[in-house]
Formats: C-alpha cells, structure tokens, sequence
C-alpha cells in the first residue's frame, strides 16, 4: 500500500515541484486518465502528453504549495486532502480555463483520487471548491463558465 502512495507523490513532485514532464509521464500507464472536475479539464492516453505540456507545466501558478491534510489509501487507491495555495499571477487553463489573472492569492480545499495498476497511474480525478476559489479571486460564479 505504501507503494501506491509513493507513486502518487512521484507524480505530483514531478508535475508541481521540479517540473518534468517524461518524470510524470514515467508514473502513468499508457491509457492513463486525469480528470479536473470542476474544470472540466484532463485528458487521456496519447493527449496526456499535449494536455500536461501545453495547459499544466506553462501556467504554474507564482507561490503554488500543497498542504496535506488527510491521506486514506489502500492497495490500489489514494485518496488525499490538500489545502492548495498559489497566486492567480497568469492564465491557468487546467484550473480555470478563460479566466485572465486576477494577481489575488487563493487558497482551496482539493480533493485527489488517484487509481494504481501495476505501479502505475492508471487515473488521476482532482475535485476542489470552484464557488469557493472564484470568490477569492473576486470573480462572480454565476458569470464564469468553466
């Protein structure tokens, strides 16, 4: 069990921390599926690549950090709290797509469910607080679509 979250960290460190696409891309299996929910926002298989190098790596946010507030996992799943925090200093299309920076900081409850086959991601589901993080950034929910 312990491997399944070692490899989920692997992932994030690789996408969040040191960015390295072929690091990340080394976590997932071949059909690997990455869902942001509120977002609408992911991709799967062979648009992994395009989605993590074109909307993901470019548009990290300035002060982005991950605090751990709860992990359950089990042999083939983990799922994690984290109160995210960054400043919407650019354009994030893999958060919240076709909204300009708005230079606020933010902080948000998020919510990963990530699925482990063979010792690899097989899907990565990340849910968080959209009402919650636009109010933040002192945009109107009703009046952005994402």
């Amino acid at each position: 069990m312990v491997e399944v979250a070692r490899i989920r960290d692997a992932f994030q460190a690789a996408l969040f921390s040191r960015p390295d696409l072929d690091a990340a891309l080394a976590c997932v299996t071949p059909g690997c599926t990455l869902a942001n929910i509120p977002a609408g926002t992911g991709a799967t298989g062979d648009g992994l690549r395009r989605y993590l190098a074109g909307d993901l790596l470019p548009h990290l946010p300035a002060g982005l950090s991950f605090r751990r507030l709860s992990r359950t996992f089990d042999r083939w799943r983990v799922a994690q709290e984290d109160m995210v925090s960054f400043t919407h200093d650019r354009e994030l299309p893999w958060l919240l797509p076709g909204v300009a920076a708005t230079h606020r900081p933010a902080e948000v409850l998020a919510i990963s469910i990530v699925t482990v086959e063979r010792s690899l991601i097989a899907s990565h589901r990340t849910l968080w607080d959209q009402t919650a993080l636009l109010a933040q950034l002192g945009l109107d929910p009703a009046r952005v679509s994402g």
